[in-house]
């Protein structure tokens, strides 16, 4: 296991690799989430295609092989994900991940540390309120406003259907903000958080 030390070096590193720009669609969506159980955790993987059909899925057992430190929160998911992700039979063309991106202490969540070494296009969509400041956005599905750390926009809170609490929507490797935006509220037809990763999250929970 690598220290914090090398594990904060490996993260400035990376980060200078981060691409904001990239693709506008994409065929297959792969949802990403982690779950804990004590010491051991599940990491889940599952895609679906542009008409929103589930296409593909797996899910990986393992432990953590990093400590919880805020800010490093990637290195204890990382390897599963990536394992759940090789174990697919198709490729994705985007990440969504249960976290952030940009929206990050050191703008280096784990959706810039996935894209990054997947060399994949990844976005963050995280439940609460993680960085930076921003204003409730009106209550319509699709109203956002933006989300400033230090004087930048570092991702966006939106609202995905009408009245319900805002996500939180950043960047994590080629892909533009906007795309980022677009792809989350196509993929959240009917709930809060987008179907592949609310897929994620049940297969993660209870492996199936």
């Amino acid at each position: 296991m690598i220290s914090i030390e090398e594990a904060e070096r490996v993260q400035e590193e990376l980060r200078a690799r981060v691409e904001l720009d990239g693709p506008a669609s994409f065929a297959l969506v792969a949802g990403l989430d982690v779950h804990y159980h004590g010491d051991a955790l599940e990491a889940a993987a599952v895609v679906f295609d542009a008409q929103g059909k589930r296409v593909d899925q797996r899910v990986v057992h393992g432990r953590p092989e990093f400590p919880y430190v805020p800010g490093l929160f990637a290195f204890r998911e990382v390897p599963a994900l990536m394992k759940a992700l090789e174990g697919l039979s198709v490729t994705p063309d985007l990440l969504m991940c249960d976290g952030y991106g940009l929206a990050h202490p050191r703008r280096f969540g784990l959706a810039c540390h996935l894209g990054v070494v997947t060399g994949l296009p990844a976005l963050g969509v995280g439940k609460t309120h993680f960085v930076g400041e921003y204003r409730d956005p009106a209550a319509r599905r699709g109203s956002w406003t933006p989300i400033v750390m230090d004087g930048e926009v570092v991702g966006r809170a939106l609202r995905t259907q009408d009245g319900v609490k805002p996500v939180f929507v950043s960047q994590g490797h080629r892909i533009s903000l906007d795309a980022a935006c677009e792809q989350v509220l196509r993929l959240s037809p009917y709930y809060r958080l987008p179907d592949p990763i609310r897929a994620a999250d049940h297969l993660a929970r209870h492996g199936d």
